[in-house]
């Protein structure tokens, strides 16, 4: 008897562990369903007249100027690594002189762009993340729309195309003050002057080196806004919900980018090279 009840015990134990892999696919195929209504909608809202430009020039500020600081700050520091870590590398197999093209070649082709969307999303996907998901849960969305405002016009339109056009002028910034951080990181270890590290740096890059890496962070800008704006406005559970819907904007919005940037990549590599 004792047999036949463990027995029954770990056969119910096991289908409620079933059920719950279940449900959890079933929710993510749910999840990415809703995306993709939300994302038509988005689109169509976007391309129709009237256009919220006050809006969207509001938006462009908080979302874009006030990320500056944080764009620079990043690209210096990224700069500072780069040209250290390679530095060390290059003194090993006797190529030292190929430091400034590396760090030029490596920060505006793959790190500028990455470390900009990453950035811009720990900010910006948590910002839009929280403030839509406290209008959801405070009804100031319902509001909206019982007075025949078209949220998805007026709130997530304006946010998702402020994210699409800042992401590239913002990773210009990270770009600038990494390769400028670079070279002061060089000339204070070697002794190398400002033109002579552009010269050496820049030598051999093209325009198919520098347009396409940065032309893709508009791709980033479109995880960014359409994942927070998502998030934020499907948002329940009050206070708790808003917080979860910060959170996993910027955990989803992270991790898009990092998938993004590899196909973006093979992209880029079969039809710029």
């Amino acid at each position: 008897m004792a047999h036949m009840t463990t027995g029954s015990g770990l056969l119910l134990f096991q289908n409620l562990h079933v059920r719950k892999i279940l449900r959890g696919f079933v929710s993510f195929f749910e999840w990415f369903g809703d995306l993709g209504v939300f994302f038509g909608r988005l689109v169509w809202a976007t391309i129709t007249p009237p256009y919220e430009v006050k809006e969207f020039l509001h938006q462009f500020d908080e979302l874009g100027a006030k990320s500056l600081p944080l764009a620079a700050l990043a690209g210096a520091a990224t700069g500072v690594v780069i040209t250290l870590s390679t530095r060390d590398s290059l003194v090993r197999f006797g190529a030292k002189s190929f430091l400034p093209a590396v760090a030029i070649f490596s920060l505006i082709k793959e790190s500028g762009p990455v470390i900009t969307g990453l950035v811009v999303s720990g900010r910006a996907a948590a910002g839009i993340g929280a403030e839509l998901g406290a209008m959801k849960v405070t009804e100031q969305i319902d509001a909206m729309e019982a007075s025949a405002v078209n949220t998805y016009k007026y709130l997530a339109a304006t946010r998702v195309l402020a994210c699409v056009l800042m992401l590239p002028l913002l990773t210009l910034v990270t770009d600038f003050c990494g390769v400028l951080t670079g070279w002061l990181t060089h000339t204070l270890m070697d002794g190398i002057s400002l033109r002579l590290f552009l010269q050496h740096g820049f030598k051999g890059m093209t325009f198919k080196d520098f347009l396409p890496p940065t032309f893709k962070t508009m791709v980033f800008g479109v995880i960014i806004g359409v994942v927070a704006c998502f998030q934020g406005m499907r948002t329940s559970g009050g206070t708790e919900g808003v917080e979860r819907a910060a959170t996993s904007s910027v955990v989803l919005a992270s991790l898009l980018i990092i998938l993004a940037d590899v196909l973006l990549v093979r992209l880029i590599l079969t039809f710029c090279s």
